[in-house]
């Protein structure tokens, strides 16, 4: 009788073992890989198209492309805490950059454990020390040889779970690459730039690392896909814009959109589009929402699952963006709310000069080109117009961003548009104040004179 009851036991043990096994196995493996200050535009299939990208075009292909993908805050740390915590930067407490989400806030990594995930991370995912308490079952901190890292990983451990595998690239964060591959007088300028040779050189040198960046998370989806078959999730996306005038730093489409990729065969439409407007702080309630986990009803983020399998062609109405500042080298707060006809940008204080380290410091393949700005804008108009325009904000500003997507004509002061700018205004207050938004200056401002020297 002894024997029998041992051996129920021991195949009742067998049995809920199995079904734990296949029930994780069932769950997909979640690969999402992270660039560091790249441009919307700046790849194989939006903008003119001369950044050779070929993964980015094979995710497009094999998976759904998302053209309307915004980041929370265009800052590394601010964007990144937004991401890992589902919550906006004044709820989560990263408002500036080099800050960090409040300590009692349980992160989006732990959620995916919960569901038996083994989250593993590697190079910059989160920023600086935030990768200690980001919930990583293993963590490397390198930013460099990041696939020869991952495969020695899985060469080296045994996976019996399922694995969410986040990789942040340091590309094309600054400074650049110093030799680039393509050719300075090619490259294409964007109309609201000051076309000079040393922009062009840098422009260049930017390009080659978005070409390097993206041939990295090539070798990284080859070994997903040794690794797990078609039992995966690979998703790309950048922290926010890159790092050229109006773009980080900065709430204009060229600093909040971000590209974003979605491959899941079998699962999502190979090829498919969506103009649905979706935030960085829906990314990981998506991921949650798919491994068949609970997500928190009080974020911000919340999942846009039924997009990725077709189900849907819209999600939110709005996409809330802030900027707070970035040290002493930035101090600019911004507020913006973008629907997808319009966008409202509120500058907070118009007596501030809006500034960062590219223009201030002007070191080498970070913003050097800035002293060929200040030159020819001493003798050139048109020139001058544009370092004006980027230094000095109006209070208000408000795009058709489908008549004007590289938001160049201001309607604000447009009695035609009165009463929409009224109608956004409106709405981003009343969401402020929702969020806790108090507007907080974290650093002393450069303030604007009327003898604003170019230097």
């Amino acid at each position: 009788m002894r024997n029998q009851l041992v051996k129920l036991v021991w195949l009742t043990f067998c049995h809920l073992f199995y079904l734990t096994t296949v029930l994780a196995q069932e769950k997909p493996n979640i690969v999402f890989y992270i660039a560091d200050d790249a441009g919307y535009l700046d790849n194989s299939f939006f903008g003119t198209g001369e950044v050779q990208t070929p993964t980015m075009e094979k995710l497009a292909k094999e998976g759904m492309r998302f053209n309307n993908a915004f980041i929370a805050s265009p800052a590394c740390a601010c964007s990144r805490a937004a991401l890992l915590t589902g919550l906006m930067p004044a709820r989560n407490g990263a408002e500036v950059n080099h800050s960090y989400p409040h300590k009692d806030i349980k992160v989006m990594t732990q959620y995916l454990q919960d569901q038996g995930y083994e989250v593993i991370g590697f190079g910059k995912v989160a920023h600086d020390k935030m990768n200690t308490t980001a919930g990583f079952n293993f963590y490397s901190e390198p930013k460099v040889d990041l696939a020869k890292q991952v495969k020695e990983y899985f060469a080296t451990h045994e996976v019996k779970k399922p694995i969410c595998l986040l990789v942040g690239d340091r590309r094309p964060h600054v400074p650049w690459i110093k030799v680039p591959t393509y050719d300075p007088d090619k490259v294409t300028i964007p109309p609201y730039f000051i076309d000079t040779k040393e922009t062009r050189i840098e422009r260049a040198r930017y390009y080659t690392d978005v070409t390097g960046m993206d041939k990295e998370m090539g070798e990284i989806l080859d070994i997903a896909e040794q690794q797990f078959k078609d039992n995966l999730i690979f998703a790309f996306s950048s922290d926010h814009g890159a790092q050229w005038p109006f773009g980080k730093w900065n709430l204009y489409d060229f600093g909040i959109r971000t590209p974003l990729l979605m491959m899941w065969k079998g699962k999502i439409e190979a090829g498919s589009q969506t103009n649905a407007m979706v935030s960085w702080v829906d990314i990981f309630p998506t991921f949650i929402d798919i491994a068949k986990g609970r997500v928190p009803k009080d974020l911000d983020g919340k999942p846009f699952t039924d997009v990725l399998m077709g189900k849907k062609s819209n999600f939110r109405e709005k996409i809330y963006t802030t900027h707070t500042g970035d040290g002493k080298m930035n101090v600019y707060p911004i507020r913006s709310v973008r629907t997808s006809q319009y966008h409202y940008i509120l500058n907070l204080h118009t007596d501030y000069l809006h500034t960062n380290h590219s223009d201030l410091l002007k070191k080498d393949g970070a913003g050097s080109y800035w002293t060929s700005w200040y030159q020819k804008a001493a003798g050139d108009k048109k020139a001058m117009e544009v370092v004006m325009k980027y230094h000095q904000r109006p209070t208000q500003e408000l795009y058709d961003v489908i008549k004007d997507p590289l938001e160049q004509n201001n309607l604000a002061l447009n009695p035609k548009y009165k009463k929409v700018l009224d109608k956004m205004k409106k709405d981003l207050h009343q969401w402020m104040k929702s969020q806790g938004d108090t507007e907080k200056i974290y650093n002393t401002p450069i303030i604007k004179t009327e003898d604003f020297p170019i230097k």
